[in-house]
């Protein structure tokens, strides 16, 4: 096979509007990369959202790491692989654009939102909002989310559908953590309009016509538009230790106070990772801890030797002693990505695994892809945490694993991510044995974030 090393070409099509802007690329130029433009219309659309890690297995093995495919009415180049990963997410010669490849899917709903953003604006509003994720901020959060999470036990128990569960419950301690309040009578509608939103992000119909998905999202951004629109001036008027009076409050390099618009949508996009991604992720973790009752007594027992007891609060100095917590989450992460793909456009041409790729067209990558992939992975099916021992994680491609993505636009949340997840694992663990209802295994829905079809039916049993 040809080196997979990136050959940078110089030919960059820019827009004068904005000097990173690449036009798409003319689909007849992509038609010497092997592929597929799929059926009439809908082209391979159908295809990778029913079920994506299954089209990508069938691709790669059919016409290797780099192919063609066709969806939402164009051509794009999937690059799957840890090289290619760490080519895209690493980025060290900026050759891809975020905002350009995102910015299709989600431009009608999460506008500005720091994985839509490149470059320079990118860099100025992630050091701006990093304020808010710095150890004293942090540890006000592990205290509101100890609160929380430990009242809401209190109606836990019995059979219930853990997804359902767990999503009420992140978007209430993402609500007290984030916005310093609980959401009260606004819950359900704010819970609706967030699903709206995610959901539109893979809808068929691109423009918002009444009675789509679309139309649904773009609704349900107009309702958080306006509820967050009306905190940040009071959080700048009253500000308090929550996350939304740190954005509301931080400034750019120069001084100034973020522009009030860009705190909203910063924050509908951070409100919808907290909690969406989160809920995906944990019901992945504890659907596994469910399956393997030896690593769910692990770390059952970590839990107990870290706090002292059963339904302790675990204090934020604490956090960095549950590792084999944090194992099992990542291990649970690369199971299951919240985010299977991720797209890019690329602002120049350049050349990867033997194939001359344009400037203009749309990139893939696939860390679900490569998380199964078993040149990385013995018995990548398996559910096995010490796959992220300290000596493991050092002998493997740095870029097998990219569930927060990489380079400058690592998750900003990735620590709140983990803090959450420990503090969920430890107050369910110690007060509960969580096994699964008898019946079929679960099946997923993999798109816009994995969930289980049935909620994830399980049986929570009080610990005697």
């Amino acid at each position: 096979m040809a080196s997979l090393a990136p050959e940078i070409g110089t030919n960059l099509h820019t827009d004068r509007a904005n000097p990173h802007w690449v036009r798409l690329g003319d689909d007849s130029k992509l038609d010497h990369i092997p592929g597929e433009d799929g059926w009439p219309v809908l082209g391979t659309t159908m295809m990778q959202l029913a079920d994506p890690l299954g089209f990508q297995r069938r691709m790669v093995d059919t016409y290797g790491p780099v192919f063609r495919t066709r969806s939402f009415g164009r051509r794009g180049v999937n690059l799957v692989g840890a090289d290619a990963n760490e080519l895209v997410l690493f980025d060290r010669d900026k050759l891809f654009s975020n905002e350009q490849g995102w910015g299709p899917v989600l431009n009608l709903l999460f506008p500005r939102g720091l994985m839509l953003m490149d470059f320079e604006a990118h860099r100025v509003d992630r050091r701006a909002l990093s304020i808010a994720f710095k150890p004293e901020p942090m540890r006000a959060y592990c205290s509101v989310l100890n609160t929380g999470i430990a009242s809401a036990m209190g109606q836990w128990g019995g059979k219930m559908q853990f997804y359902d569960a767990i999503k009420a419950l992140t978007l209430d301690t993402a609500a007290s953590s984030f916005l310093g309040l609980p959401l009260g009578p606004e819950a359900d509608r704010l819970n609706k309009a967030f699903v709206d939103m995610v959901q539109a992000s893979v809808g068929v119909v691109r423009k918002p016509l009444p009675f789509t998905k679309m139309g649904r999202g773009v609704a349900g951004r107009r309702l958080m538009v306006d509820y967050f629109g009306k905190l940040v001036r009071e959080r700048r008027a009253n500000p308090g230790q929550d996350m939304f009076s740190q954005f509301a409050l931080a400034t750019r390099d120069d001084g100034a106070l973020l522009p009030e618009d860009v705190v909203v949508d910063h924050m509908i996009f951070l409100m919808m990772a907290a909690h969406d991604t989160i809920t995906s992720s944990a019901t992945v973790l504890f659907w596994q801890l469910a399956k393997n009752p030896d690593w769910q007594d692990k770390l059952r027992a970590e839990a107990r030797a870290v706090t002292g007891g059963d339904g302790l609060a675990l204090a934020y100095e604490d956090l960095g002693r549950m590792e084999l917590t944090e194992m099992a989450f990542k291990e649970a992460l690369r199971f299951m990505p919240p985010v299977p793909n991720m797209p890019r456009r690329a602002l120049r041409d350049f050349r990867f695994g033997g194939y001359d790729i344009p400037a203009g067209t749309p990139i893939g990558i696939s860390p679900a892809a490569v998380h199964a992939d078993p040149a990385h992975w013995d018995a990548p099916e398996r559910f096995d945490p010490l796959r992220f021992t300290p000596e493991k994680v050092a002998a493997r491609h740095k870029y097998a694993w990219a569930p927060f993505g990489g380079g400058a636009h690592m998750c900003l949340g990735l620590h709140f991510a983990y803090m959450q997840v420990k503090l969920l694992t430890n107050h369910i663990l110690t007060r509960f044995e969580i096994v699964m209802q008898p019946g079929a295994e679960p099946q997923w829905q993999a798109w816009p974030i994995p969930k289980p079809r049935d909620g994830l039916k399980v049986e929570l049993r009080p610990l005697r």
